[in-house]
């Protein structure tokens, strides 16, 4: 299922009907789906093919790690991308 978005939070997730995320990708940009930007580009390419991507923008590395942890561990894997 396509959404306008994609989700950035449990609660966007929730309301998607997923428990849990094929893909979650960290991007140490913005989150703005527009082609312009690489991480919804990849996203937005998966989502295509039928997988369930979440991102994670700008994580705060310097805390408690908690942006890290907040979408819970992805079915596949964690991707990464500087933005």
């Amino acid at each position: 299922m396509k959404s306008d978005f994609l989700p950035t939070s449990k609660e966007e997730m929730e309301a998607l009907g997923w428990d849990q995320a094929d893909v979650i990708i960290f991007s140490g940009d913005a989150y703005v789906d527009h082609p312009s930007f690489g991480s919804a580009v990849i996203g937005r390419i998966l989502q295509a093919e039928g997988y369930k991507v979440a991102i994670v923008p700008q994580p705060n590395w310097r805390d408690d790690l908690r942006d890290f942890k907040k979408l819970g561990e992805p079915r596949l894997f964690f991707g990464i991308s500087a933005g």
